[in-house]
């Protein structure tokens, strides 16, 4: 398994984006917490996707993915804003392993690589936040990631379900 940047030139591969909605709509169907609820809207997670190539072949965001020598099995992105005083760091979005692959390290692959990614752009902290009720601290806190705050009931995922955003920082 091989972890890969994106460039301008691999953004339009129409492999990559058939690879990615995929696997973006295999981990919503199986629960993970990827912006969407099973079922997977596949429409709207392809306007989604669309929207994140986008920014990357634009040069705002960066997009990691993970290759198994056959297809992309797993991305994220670092995104940023536009902030003169948020330059130093990005946010990890979109962190996801098509579930035919979860288990073996590909998660922590992609993770090492994002990393390693944000420093070679020179940042020198990354965030994200996670749906409580998944257990995911358990999976970023030994990358280094702390909890640094959480907004309750910040996520609907059903008309009588809310969960808490958790928001997890890690420097670089």
């Amino acid at each position: 398994m091989e972890y890969l940047v994106v460039d301008s030139e691999r953004v339009s591969n129409p492999g990559l984006r058939a690879d990615l909605l995929d696997t973006w709509i295999a981990a919503t169907d199986a629960g993970g917490s990827v912006g969407f609820v099973a079922p997977a809207p596949v429409h709207e997670v392809a306007d989604t996707l669309d929207l994140a190539l986008d920014r990357v072949a634009g040069g705002q965001d960066l997009l990691g993915v993970l290759h198994n020598g056959e297809r992309f099995i797993g991305m994220g992105l670092l995104v940023g804003d536009d902030g003169a005083l948020s330059k130093h760091w990005r946010t990890v979005l979109r962190v996801m392993v098509h579930p035919k692959y979860q288990g073996g390290g590909a998660g922590r692959t992609l993770m090492e690589g994002l990393r390693e990614s944000a420093v070679d752009l020179g940042l020198q902290q990354l965030m994200l936040t996670i749906r409580d009720g998944g257990g995911l601290e358990k999976f970023y806190e030994p990358l280094g990631y702390r909890i640094v705050g959480r907004h309750p009931r910040a996520v609907r995922v059903a008309t009588d379900d809310y969960r808490d955003e958790i928001m997890m920082v890690t420097d670089l």
